[in-house]
């Protein structure tokens, strides 16, 4: 099969997949999405950033299932602006972004966010760095730290198959901003032993059911924020 015919065959799955989940994507956006795909793919030959390596496994596992959050991070982000936020761009870290997943696609879909994707392992936030570079993306950025270090205040924190979520909020804690500042956790079924061990300084406000076109598996949003939170 040529790579015309190749990219074809996935670009349009993705889509379609992308209009299923409510999101007019652009064609420039799918082209960068499409972009990262095959970054994705290039990199991990050499540097092992995710298990899935088939092409077609990768757009319904990584792409599509982090595309199913954008519509839901769109609508957080309407909130804030419908609040009077601040002149500056919404800020957003991804915790454990490892490939990029789902932080890259954040930033591909969200033009307006700024995303800061950060992984302990140095050659993840290389890739990131790269793929800002090779898409243009000004909005994306890696670090290579562990987030337990990080203090910069964020918006939003946002995880995808990272650790349990009193781990994550207890090691991003530092990094989200007060008292705005939410955490966005992609979870397979809904953590309910999770939640119940969450620290006392952490409340769940929303469990955000997500269907992911081309995937047969249960996904979900723990929307949470510090119980100081307004």
């Amino acid at each position: 099969m040529s790579a015309a015919a190749t990219d074809k065959s996935l670009r349009d799955p993705l889509k379609s997949g992308a209009t299923a989940l409510g999101l007019a994507l652009s064609d420039a956006q799918l082209d960068q999405l499409m972009a990262f795909m095959a970054q994705l793919h290039q990199w991990n030959k050499v540097y092992n950033l995710t298990a899935v390596r088939e092409p077609q496994e990768m757009l319904t596992h990584h792409l599509l299932d982090s595309l199913a959050a954008v519509a839901p991070l769109r609508r957080h982000l309407a909130g804030l602006a419908g609040r009077g936020g601040a002149a500056a761009p919404v800020r957003l870290l991804d915790v454990g972004s490892g490939g990029g997943l789902p932080g890259v696609v954040f930033a591909i879909c969200c033009p307006d966010l700024d995303v800061s994707c950060v992984d302990a392992v140095g050659k993840k936030a290389a890739f990131i760095q790269q793929v800002a570079a090779v898409l243009r993306l000004r909005n994306l950025h890696g670090i290579h730290a562990r987030v337990e270090t990080l203090t910069a205040p964020f918006d939003v924190v946002s995880c995808r198959a990272f650790a349990s979520l009193p781990d994550f909020v207890t090691w991003s804690r530092g990094a989200l901003a007060a008292p705005q500042g939410v955490w966005l956790a992609m979870k397979g079924k809904h953590p309910q032993d999770e939640i119940a061990a969450l620290p006392a300084d952490a409340s769940v406000f929303h469990v955000e059911p997500l269907a992911v076109p081309g995937l047969d598996a249960e996904r979900c949003i723990v929307w949470m924020r510090p119980q100081f939170a307004i």
